[in-house]
């Protein structure tokens, strides 16, 4: 009996959201940080929350506050945050052969952030069809609440926070970074991982430290991408060779 609810499709979104938990220890402490962010950049708490709540986009958003506070002409703004979200081009291809038919999805890939996923890429083929959309449902929607709340409370309280322990000043702004190092860390494993990865890293260095802070991330995201389908192609070709 207990067997049979389980695995019900009406309370796949409870599995969903159970699974998506251990998300909450990457998403909320990023998510105050951005809040306690946003409110130094001169904007206001509820104006912090409608940014997480409408374009919810990770580091764009830190990216997308700190040139509007730069004086950044909007255009830049709107065309820097679409480019580094260009990856979910990539997404979407991978998870299609798991999506089942309906006209739901559209509207769930507001929620499909980078970690989002990466659950959902391993979860999806092992779900019965009539439960992947419940599963997606759930984990997406648990990981947006968290990133809304873990804004709201930073956007209201994180001034207090910070004030009351110094070292959460120091601590948060690293909470992005290390939430993407842990994504990226097991990659490492890979030669051909390695070398993108690093090419990225170095790119974005050269490129910060003469200036060009804006696009140095994007710029570096591409070479590394470009580095890591060439090598891809390259390899591939040798086999064919070989054969």
């Amino acid at each position: 009996m207990s067997l049979q609810a389980s695995s019900s499709p009406s309370r796949a979104w409870l599995t969903g959201m159970r699974e998506a938990i251990p998300l909450l220890g990457g998403y909320v402490p990023v998510a105050i940080s951005f809040g306690l962010i946003a409110t130094q950049a001169g904007f206001s708490a509820w104006e912090a929350v409608l940014i997480s709540t409408l374009i919810y986009a990770g580091a764009s958003q830190f990216l997308f506050v700190g040139m509007v506070a730069a004086g950044a002409p909007l255009w830049l703004v709107v065309a820097m945050t679409l480019l580094i979200n260009v990856r979910h081009v990539v997404y979407a291809p991978n998870l299609a052969p798991w999506l089942t038919s309906s006209r739901w999805w559209p509207w769930l890939m507001h929620g499909l952030t980078d970690q989002v996923f990466a659950v959902a890429h391993a979860r999806l083929p092992q779900l019965p069809a009539s439960q992947r959309l419940g599963w997606f449902t759930g984990a997406a929607l648990l990981a947006w609440l968290s990133w809304i709340g873990g804004t709201a409370l930073g956007a209201v309280a994180g001034g207090e926070l910070v004030a009351r322990w110094a070292l959460m000043g120091e601590i948060l702004p690293f909470a992005l970074p290390a939430l993407f190092l842990v994504l990226i860390a097991p990659r490492f494993t890979s030669r051909r991982w390695s070398l993108a990865l690093a090419i990225t890293i170095g790119i974005a260095l050269l490129l910060t430290m003469s200036g060009l802070t804006n696009v140095a991330i994007p710029l570096a995201a591409v070479c590394g991408a470009l580095c890591f389908y060439s090598v891809k192609f390259i390899t591939t070709g040798k086999g064919e060779r070989n054969e």
